[in-house]
């Protein structure tokens, strides 16, 4: 069963691995339910655990990125665009 996760990152070399990171994130952890509305985080749908997770994404990290994943429940409350909000309550929750 998919569960919702949000995940934040630094990396602190954009240019070297980020397209590879974010292509991992929505190809191979995500069910292809997520959105990117935030500078460095996605809120996601994903059958994968967090450990699972950060597993996947590691061959795109370097040892000074900083990842942090959590399990997102449907209580929730944001400043958003109403055609964001849509998406999220519609495909992700």
């Amino acid at each position: 069963m998919a569960k919702v996760y949000m995940i934040t990152y630094d990396l602190d070399k954009p240019g070297q691995r980020y397209n590879d990171f974010q292509k991992i994130l929505k190809e191979k952890v995500s069910n292809g339910a997520w959105c990117h509305y935030w500078d460095s985080a996605y809120l996601f749908q994903s059958e994968l655990s967090p450990k699972k997770i950060l597993e996947a994404l590691r061959p795109s990290l370097d040892s000074n990125d900083k990842v942090f994943i959590t399990e997102v429940v449907n209580n929730h409350q944001g400043w958003l665009t109403k055609k964001e909000w849509n998406y999220i309550n519609n495909s992700i929750f």
